[in-house]
């Protein structure tokens, strides 16, 4: 693998080809997108409620870091699809030349990834349709085997240093100096064999069907935020900030209510609705938020609003998710000064945790969620990723019980519960 740097930016095209490569699009049957991956690990998702995309093999590989990882990608991707013969018999958003993809969520460290798949399984609107690039051969299923045995262990984080860093946090948005800020911690999960990510990917999938399961380059989870979705010129997004979980004896709509009706969550969810539509606007002839309402899950409830724009000209994808990201729901308010709090505090690589991660097909249209309630899997290993967006009035304590259910989802699918 040849690496050179260009402009501050780190990149490493592993696969470009000479050949003009033959993309082929054409309908199928069957509806299990899961059903479809060959293999334990090198899965490839984007799936919820049973629609979306699911990949296997490496047509091509990208790989980028430093603060213009977007605008690289973003022109790898192009320079890649006017190189393409492409055949696509169905013509829908998703056909045709894909590439997954996870960006780091930080300029420095992290690595960005985009990976195009030689085989494209995708269902949409009651359509199935399979596409391929090159000449690719037929691979058998192999089984699905989930752990016997996980034990865990402390992550560089552990929760003592995150309730401290949690309360740092806190003295300093109450000194002025900033309004708001997203901090992780992390878990370590090891496993008795190789971890299977199809088996985590179906088990997240069964429980969260309202959340997209993802899978890139082992980056592993369910993610609730729609970070940004292009179609044509229509963008939109589903923000999440504010957030409550099950308590014995209390009802879910009282938890609900109480959500609503909480002025530290319903600050929490105004200072992140209003970092996505300030980024969005330059972009947008007309922009509209409806919200917010609660969004319930099984692990916790969230305060949810969506907001939806109409584009002016023909931003990509890609071009907005570097407008956009980080937004407050995932960094914090303002962005700059919170950045800086979570480099100092969490002390913590957080790679491709809370970055955007999805698909983008070859019009530049696409889904980019945040990457949340997630884990970085390699091998036996597994290390688990959650956070809290903190404002003024933010509890120690009561943050730490939010980050464990939050890593409930991810817990519950790697034990087979």
């Amino acid at each position: 693998m040849s690496v050179h740097t260009l402009d501050g930016v780190t990149t490493a095209p592993v696969s470009r080809t000479r050949q003009r490569l033959r993309v082929h699009t054409r309908r199928a049957i069957g509806d299990d997108l899961l059903g479809r991956l060959p293999s334990p690990t090198g899965a490839l998702s984007w799936v919820r409620d049973g629609a979306g995309l699911v990949g296997w093999g490496e047509a091509a590989r990208f790989e980028v870091s430093g603060p213009d990882r977007f605008a690289a990608a973003d022109r790898w991707w192009r320079e890649f699809t006017a190189d393409l013969d492409v055949d696509d018999e169905v013509a829908h958003p998703g056909t045709g030349p894909v590439a997954f993809v996870s960006m780091a969520f930080a300029d420095s460290p992290g690595r960005s990834v985009l990976v195009v798949p030689e085989v494209v399984v995708g269902r949409r609107d009651g359509r199935t349709w399979l596409t391929t690039i090159g000449d690719v051969a037929p691979r058998e299923i192999a089984p699905v085997r989930g752990p016997a045995r996980i034990r865990y262990a402390d992550g560089e984080l552990p929760v003592t240093a995150y309730r401290e860093a949690v309360r740092e946090a806190v003295a300093r948005m109450r000194a002025g100096e900033l309004d708001k800020v997203v901090l992780a911690h992390d878990l370590l999960a090891v496993a008795d064999r190789e971890i299977d990510h199809r088996f985590v990917l179906d088990g997240l999938a069964r429980r969260y069907p309202d959340c997209w399961v993802y899978a890139v380059d082992g980056l592993v989870g369910a993610t609730p935020e729609l970070l940004l979705r292009r179609s044509g010129r229509v963008v939109d997004s589903r923000v999440l900030a504010g957030t409550t979980w099950p308590r014995d004896g209390v009802p879910d709509d009282e938890l609900a209510a109480a959500l609503l009706t909480s002025a530290k969550d319903r600050e929490e969810h105004g200072y992140a609705v209003a970092s996505l539509v300030d980024a969005l606007r330059p972009f947008c002839s007309s922009l509209s938020v409806d919200g917010p309402s609660v969004l319930r899950l099984p692990n916790v409830s969230h305060l949810s609003s969506d907001v939806i724009g109409e584009l002016r000209g023909a931003p990509s994808l890609l071009a907005l998710g570097a407008a956009v990201h980080p937004t407050a729901a995932v960094g914090g308010t303002p962005r700059a000064a919170a950045t800086r709090l979570i480099g100092e505090l969490e002390g913590v690589d957080r790679g491709r945790y809370a970055g955007p991660v999805g698909w983008v097909d070859g019009a530049g249209d696409g889904e980019l969620g945040i990457a949340l309630r997630c884990a970085r899997v390699r091998g036996r290993t597994a290390r688990l990723f959650a956070g809290c967006g903190l404002v003024a009035e933010s509890d120690p304590d009561t943050e730490v019980r939010e980050a464990h259910a939050k890593m409930r989802p991810f817990r519950d699918a790697l034990e087979g519960r």
